[in-house]
C-alpha cells in the first residue's frame, strides 16, 4: 500500500510522475502543432517554427529549456509561444494529481491517457476551432477496447459488463450533444454544436460511462455559459460569435476523473435520504 511507503520514496515517485507528465507534455506540443496541419508527429525532429533550426536535446528539456532560454529561440531569438511551457507544466500537474488521488491503481495510467487526449483536443480547438478525429473517434474505439481489457475502468466485475457500460456511455455522450445540435439548428437556423464536440463527448462516455457524461455536460454547460456571457458583457464577443466548446467538455471530464465519482456517490446518497 502507498500509505505504508517511506515519505522520501513517496515524494521521489511523485516527482517522477510529474517529470513523466511534463515529458509527455513536450510531445503533446508537437501533436498540437502538427496534427491540425496534417504533418507527421514522428519526423522531422522538433525545430523552430520561424528559422527552421532543429532544436538540440538540451534545448528541448520540458519546462527548464523554456525558462533557461527565456522563451526565445537560441538562434533567431524569436519569441516562443508560452503555450509550450503551459502545456508541459499542465500535463505534469494533472498527471501528478491523478497519481496523488488514485495512487497505484489500474485506472491511473488509463486516466493519464485520457488526459493526454483531452488536452490535445483542448488546445487544437482553441487555436483551430476543430477537434481531430484521431482524438474523438480514436477515443471512442480506444475506450471500448480498454473497457474490455480493464473492467475496473467502469467499476465492473466482468469485461462484458464493462463494455456494456462503455457503449451506454458512448451513446449517451454522442447522442445527447447530437440532439442538442439538431434542436439548436432547428431553433436558430444555424449549427449550434460542432460534430467534433459530439464525437468528443462520445469518447468521454466510452471511457467514463453515462455518469461521467452527465457530470461533464452539467459542468461544461455551466463553465461555457459563464465564460461566454463574460466575453459578451465585456465586448470581446457578440451573441453571434462561435465559442469553442471542446475545452469546457475536456475540463468537465478531467474534473470527473479527479473528484467526480466521489461527488456522484455523495449525490446518490443524498437523493436516497431525500
Amino acid at each position: 500500500m502507498i500509505e505504508d511507503w517511506p515519505p522520501g520514496l513517496y515524494t521521489y515517485v511523485s516527482l517522477l510522475v510529474f517529470l513523466f507528465g511534463s515529458a509527455l507534455g513536450s510531445f503533446l506540443n508537437v501533436c498540437v502543432y502538427r496534427i491540425p496541419r496534417e504533418q507527421s508527429v514522428i519526423s522531422p525532429r522538433s525545430r523552430c517554427p520561424h528559422c527552421e533550426t532543429p532544436i538540440a536535446w538540451y534545448d528541448n528539456l520540458p519546462i527548464l529549456s523554456y525558462l533557461f532560454l527565456r522563451g526565445q529561440c537560441r538562434r533567431c531569438h524569436t519569441t516562443i509561444s508560452p503555450r509550450y511551457i503551459i502545456i508541459e507544466a499542465l500535463t505534469g500537474v494533472l498527471f501528478l494529481a491523478l497519481w496523488l488521488i488514485h495512487g497505484w491503481s489500474a485506472v491511473t495510467p488509463l486516466y493519464m491517457l485520457a488526459v493526454f487526449g483531452l488536452l490535445l483536443a483542448t488546445f487544437v480547438d482553441l487555436e483551430h476551432m476543430i477537434i481531430p478525429d484521431r482524438v474523438s473517434i480514436g477515443g471512442m474505439l480506444l475506450g471500448l477496447m480498454l473497457s474490455a481489457a480493464f473492467p475496473v475502468l467502469h467499476q465492473a466485475s466482468t469485461p462484458l459488463e464493462s463494455v456494456v457500460s462503455s457503449i451506454i456511455g458512448l451513446v449517451a455522450g454522442a447522442g445527447s450533444l447530437w440532439l442538442v445540435s439538431v434542436l439548436g439548428k432547428w431553433a436558430f437556423k444555424k449549427d449550434a454544436m460542432g460534430l467534433g464536440d459530439v464525437k468528443l463527448l462520445g469518447a468521454i462516455g466510452a471511457f467514463m460511462g453515462w455518469e461521467g457524461v452527465l457530470f461533464t455536460i452539467m459542468l461544461s454547460s455551466l463553465g461555457g455559459s459563464a465564460v461566454g456571457l463574460a466575453f459578451i458583457l465585456t465586448g470581446r464577443q457578440d451573441w453571434q460569435s462561435r465559442i469553442p466548446y471542446g475545452p469546457y467538455i475536456a475540463l468537465g471530464a478531467i474534473i470527473w476523473m479527479l473528484w467526480g465519482m466521489g461527488w456522484w456517490e455523495a449525490y446518490v446518497e443524498w437523493m436516497a435520504i431525500v
